[in-house]
């Protein structure tokens, strides 16, 4: 697995072979060293409702071609740091997934296996009022911290038989293996070069099964993917502006 780390000042890749970790000319202990996000993207490409479960308990049905959003890096936070709760939302939910990580910029791409680097877990998190509120999703799924990607890349790793538990709490959420993907990561990454350049480090956020809700300060929520590990990060509040602060500043009509 690949493992991006801090150490003092400065931030490298290394290999990661149980708890020891390979990197900048040096072995490490994990514990020695922060561990980060383990990519950089230009962008995230999420896909939503791509598993049967989750579109039935949104009342969607099946889609016949997947359907895409972004989200941007600076969403992106790594394991152990805090998702902010915006003051202008009610309703935060988590959403454990997937995720494709890229690497080779490629464009029309036929066989996956030539360019993607590997996969991690990633937690799509959405401010579902905000979404439901605008009709569309950029809003809702962009803000700051909403992207808690990691630990590791696993580069070995079956994307068509893994298992995905998303706990809050301690408590199991969300349970899906990714054989029930109604688009899977092949598919996806034909569907979105496509469309679309993707670069080096980009991200494929592949779709949550059912089972997503809310989460509160206070909350610390976990996405585990067998043979990749544990996405771990605790929710806070957002520091300053209130909703009634920011409902003072909507036009008057």
């Amino acid at each position: 697995m690949i493992g991006r780390f801090r150490l003092h000042n400065e931030t490298f890749l290394g290999t990661v072979e149980g708890t020891r970790v390979n990197g900048n000319g040096s072995t490490y202990e994990l514990s020695e060293l922060q561990v980060l996000a383990p990519a950089c993207p230009s962008k995230i490409v999420g896909v939503g409702l791509n598993y049967t479960d989750h579109a039935r308990e949104l009342g969607t049905p099946v889609l016949e071609q997947p359907t895409i959003f972004l989200k941007p890096s600076t969403s992106v936070i790594g394991p152990g740091d805090s998702i902010v709760h915006p003051a202008i939302s009610s309703r935060v939910d988590f959403e454990g997934e997937l995720a494709v990580v890229i690497g080779q910029r490629c464009v029309n791409v036929e066989d996956s296996t030539r360019v993607v680097l590997g996969y991690t877990c990633i937690n799509d998190v959405t401010a579902r009022d905000l979404q439901i509120q605008d009709g569309q999703w950029t809003r809702s799924k962009s803000f700051d911290t909403f992207a808690p990607l990691g630990p590791f890349i696993a580069t070995e790793l079956d994307p068509r038989n893994t298992h995905l538990v998303t706990r809050v709490n301690g408590r199991q959420r969300q349970s899906q293996n990714t054989r029930d993907l109604v688009f899977d990561v092949n598919y996806l990454v034909r569907f979105i070069s496509r469309i679309m350049t993707l670069e080096v480090g980009d991200v494929i956020a592949t779709g949550t099964p059912s089972g997503v809700g809310p989460l509160r300060p206070g909350d610390t929520v976990d996405v585990d993917i067998t043979g990749i590990g544990t996405l771990s990060n605790n929710v806070i509040s957002e520091q300053g502006e209130t909703l009634s602060a920011m409902n003072r500043l909507k036009p008057h009509v």
